[in-house]
């Protein structure tokens, strides 16, 4: 008897997962796309209000910077073998990322992308490395497994301009790119917001399977 009631109540919390996460994705689809873009739009502006540009340059230790400009021709995966970050300002970025991305019912992302140290930002930032991301690892500019990489056009107008760009260059998703300021004022960095295009299939990301369901877990934030 015991079994049979432990059965029934998994049935009924998956069932109600289920549902909310039709709810959602039904949700999403009534925005429309242009619905979408707008709270994609409306995070990343929150985003360049809420992020401390300070603290995101913090993140990095000195010694993992150290390995980034580091060439090991007998270990290419020297600077990602030791990339380490401070935990409070990492922990402290990584919830305020999680906390913007649950401002919609639906599933969505926001990364943070930082130059990296000693790159002139506000004139030609030449590599950048996607210093968080969030827990779908959705992005229209990170290939899966690079630690830095050269800065794409659109994210050098954002660290320019210190203007939003709204991003559809790969099927089904949209990103908003935002900066990131520091508190006189200049751009440090910049959010990608992203999510999918009503009715779209989630993309393959590494161990994710091409068009499965997304899943609508949190992280947790203690």
């Amino acid at each position: 008897m015991r079994k049979g009631r432990v059965l029934g109540v998994l049935v009924a919390v998956c069932g109600s997962v289920l549902l909310t996460i039709s709810a959602h994705a039904e949700d999403q689809a009534k925005k429309g796309s242009e619905g979408v873009i707008r709270d994609l739009n409306e995070i990343a502006r929150v985003a360049s209000v809420m992020l401390d540009g300070e603290v995101c340059r913090r993140i990095m230790t000195e010694r993992a910077i150290g390995y980034l400009s580091k060439i090991d021709p007998r270990d290419p995966w020297a600077a990602s073998d030791n990339f380490d970050v401070h935990h409070e300002a990492y922990i402290e970025t990584k919830k305020t990322l999680i906390r913007l991305s649950r401002l919609v019912p639906y599933a969505c992302d926001v990364n943070l992308w930082m130059p990296l140290p000693g790159e002139p930002v506000s004139s030609d930032p030449g590599k950048i490395q996607i210093l968080i991301r969030n827990v779908n690892e959705w992005s229209q500019f990170w290939t899966w497994g690079a630690l830095t990489q050269e800065t794409p056009e659109v994210m050098r107008q954002v660290l320019q301009t210190g203007r939003r760009e709204t991003v559809r260059q790969k099927p089904g998703m949209v990103s908003v790119l935002a900066p990131v300021f520091d508190s006189l004022g200049d751009t440090v960095g910049l959010v990608e917001v992203v999510a999918l295009e009503p009715n779209a299939a989630p993309p393959q990301v590494h161990a994710r399977t091409a068009g499965a369901p997304i899943t609508d877990g949190s992280p947790t934030l203690e």
